[in-house]
């Protein structure tokens, strides 16, 4: 059973570090097709152009911590940034929503996004779900989950 929990937590780091790297080339290389794609609205000034690539340098952060941790899943590293992963999966998805619904914005891509960002949420609480820290056999700490709150 823990090799399956380790395996569906490698795996959310994997697809999380690929998506926000992906997230962070589209930035880097056209910020204002990506927004007006996502929000339906170019960012019109140098200030927002500078802001999206902003943005994209910390999105390229989470990929790479991301994509590094998914090989150290016993680590407090990794249960961290799975905890800091959940927290901004279901900000990025309430920002967005609330900008819909107080201003209008949305782009083609709005919905997709903002599913996307709740699937990956709700991934990371079902994976921190299946159960706290246990011992292994040698009486050390094993835990199952990156994304386990529950340990001090």
């Amino acid at each position: 059973m823990f090799e399956t929990i380790g395996a569906n937590v490698r795996l959310l780091l994997s697809v999380t570090g690929v998506v926000e790297a992906v997230t962070r080339v589209a930035l880097l290389l056209a910020p204002a097709l990506l927004i007006e794609v996502l929000l339906g609205a170019v960012p019109d000034t140098p200030v927002g152009t500078t802001a999206a690539r902003v943005a994209g340098a910390a999105v390229l952060s989470l990929a790479v911590a991301c994509w590094f941790a998914r090989d150290d899943l016993e680590g407090n590293a990794a249960r961290g940034l799975g905890i800091a992963m959940l927290f901004y999966n279901f900000a990025v998805a309430a920002t967005l929503t609330l900008g819909w619904l107080r201003h209008g914005i949305s782009g083609i891509a709005f919905w997709p996004v903002v599913a996307a960002h709740v699937g990956l949420g709700v991934w990371c609480v079902a994976v921190a779900g299946h159960g706290p820290a246990s011992q292994n056999a040698s009486g050390s700490r094993c835990s199952c989950s990156a994304v386990d709150a529950s340990l001090p």
